[in-house]
């Protein structure tokens, strides 16, 4: 029986990447200026306007939004509502606690240099590889069968079909052959025809709607948190990116092919419902680290600026980042 795997890439220009940068710029003017403010800004932009909501408790004295979203959006109109954080939430996460419930799912495997998934790494690399060209709007999306490309999807804004395709199999013909030696590879090169309206002139965007593509690609289950404009008192975030480092360090310490982590916690409370790690198919409790929201924020270094970058190309599998070695 043939096994098959997809995944799918989209570029820094799509409607959504676009939000999510812009709540992660906010988070990172705010850290910038004060590493403990509480930021929770969402963003929803498209056909001209862009609409900033979310609540910010920070000292941080001249953070121009404006010029944040035009930046990263273009000439839009602003619609700004900015709340502080609720008093509610804050006094169980002043005294430590988590900022809200959730699970949060670490994944690490052996199968790429960068621990992930094999149709993730090659739907990314293969946008990024196109946006380099055409730094527009796109999608890419790389299916697999019994670990060889056999279905790759490109469509990009401004970049005409004929070109796209070169470009396409210029970079096919960069792998390996053990993972693309298939004359028979079934290419849709914008397959809806050429575009030239993209980004927030043709769609509306969201932060927080490319959970999977933030992650790890479909294969891999996530808890369902967003990630984007969180500043890490949020185990949406901070525990979300603890897991992927426990992962890591299972991975390498013992030698395994895969490797799955679970983190659970609750609103207000400093330690996790559960810390599980599932080695190679085995669970067993996670151990050796201090896995209260302060005690992974300063082993991760988490209060810097830093994630409007996490925003651009998913969020794992980039060497750059504290939870990533």
């Amino acid at each position: 029986m043939s096994n098959y795997r997809t995944a799918e890439s989209v570029s820094p220009k799509h409607p959504d990447k676009i939000c999510d940068q812009i709540s992660d710029a906010i988070l990172d003017a705010h850290l910038a200026q004060d590493p403990d403010a509480r930021v929770a800004v969402d963003v929803a932009g498209g056909h001209g306007k862009v609409f900033v909501t979310g609540e910010v408790t920070s000292k941080a004295k001249n953070v121009d939004v404006d010029a944040i979203v035009k930046r990263l959006a273009g000439n839009v109109e602003l619609i700004e509502h900015i709340a502080q954080q609720s008093p509610e939430i804050a006094q169980g996460v002043d005294i430590g606690g988590a900022g809200d419930q959730g699970v949060m799912v670490g994944y690490a495997c052996s199968e790429t240099p960068e621990l992930i998934p094999l149709e993730t790494v090659l739907s990314r690399q293969l946008n990024q590889y196109i946006y380099k060209k055409w730094p527009f709007d796109g999608k890419t999306q790389v299916t697999l069968k019994d670990g060889q490309i056999a279905s790759v999807v490109a469509s990009f804004q401004n970049a005409p079909q004929s070109d796209l395709r070169s470009a396409v199999l210029d970079w096919l013909a960069t792998l390996p052959s053990t993972i693309y030696n298939l004359p028979s590879t079934d290419l849709h090169i914008n397959p809806a025809g050429d575009w030239s309206i993209g980004g927030f002139e043709a769609d509306a965007g969201l932060t927080g709607r490319k959970l999977i593509v933030d992650n790890y690609g479909p294969r891999v289950p996530i808890g369902g948190g967003a990630f984007s404009g969180k500043d890490p008192s949020k185990v949406d975030r901070s525990a979300a990116y603890m897991a992927r480092k426990i992962a890591i360090d299972y991975l390498r310490s013992r030698n395994a092919s895969e490797v799955y982590v679970y983190l659970a916690y609750a609103i207000g409370y400093n330690q996790p419902l559960e810390a599980t790690v599932t080695v190679d198919g085995v669970q067993e409790e996670v151990v050796g680290y201090d896995l209260s929201p302060g005690g992974i924020i300063k082993f991760l270094q988490l209060k810097r600026p830093q994630y409007e970058q996490t925003a651009q190309y998913g969020h794992f599998g980039h060497s750059t980042f504290a939870w990533e070695n």
